[in-house]
């Protein structure tokens, strides 16, 4: 399903609370277990404005990384944030990927995926996209391998708020394959 309402823009610094509250939101509704209560109840939404205010007023943040959101009628619904080439093997990090929970399973997150793969090709960032997903997010999990991702590695790593988790690395050798989902 293609909304036509929502379109895919550039995050600006005008974004920074929009998406710091839908990150906190999703964090808070998805990683209840694997992060601290504590963080996920009272911090979650102060640490996520600091990092977003801090990534989007970045100047040299356009040549590193870029900022996808999908935006419906002026609201944010989604976003996506890749790192470009994070990695000498596995190539750029899409480090966040989150769809409000009332705009979900309607086609957004294929969309956010296909213009983050577009502006890392256009980037001339390398062909290679990976993320690290929590063990736990099965959802998420099922929604990589259906886009063509496949499971490359489990960690455990450090987990924002405190503590570590176990995670997947998931990768696409050649995150063209992704830009036809637009």
């Amino acid at each position: 399903m293609h909304d036509a309402a929502t379109s895919l823009r550039d995050a600006t610094g005008d974004d920074a609370a929009a998406i710091a509250a839908l990150h906190a939101d999703s964090w808070r509704r998805n990683y209840r277990g694997a992060y601290d209560d504590d963080f996920l109840d009272h911090h979650v939404d102060a640490d996520r404005l600091a990092v977003w205010t801090e990534r989007l007023g970045s100047s040299d943040r356009a040549r590193r990384a870029c900022t996808v959101v999908a935006d419906r009628h002026g609201a944010v619904v989604g976003f996506a944030h890749t790192i470009f080439d994070e990695d000498a093997v596995w190539g750029s990090l899409l480090d966040n990927l989150h769809v409000s929970h009332d705009a979900q399973r309607q086609g957004l997150a294929s969309r956010l995926m296909a213009c983050t793969a577009e502006r890392l090709l256009a980037a001339g960032a390398g062909r290679a996209l990976y993320l690290w997903v929590l063990e736990q997010n099965r959802g998420a999990q099922a929604f990589y391998l259906a886009v063509g991702g496949e499971v490359v590695e489990r960690a455990v790593r450090a987990l924002a708020g405190g503590g570590d988790g176990p995670v997947l690395r998931v990768a696409w050798p050649d995150a063209g394959t992704l830009v036809s989902a637009r």
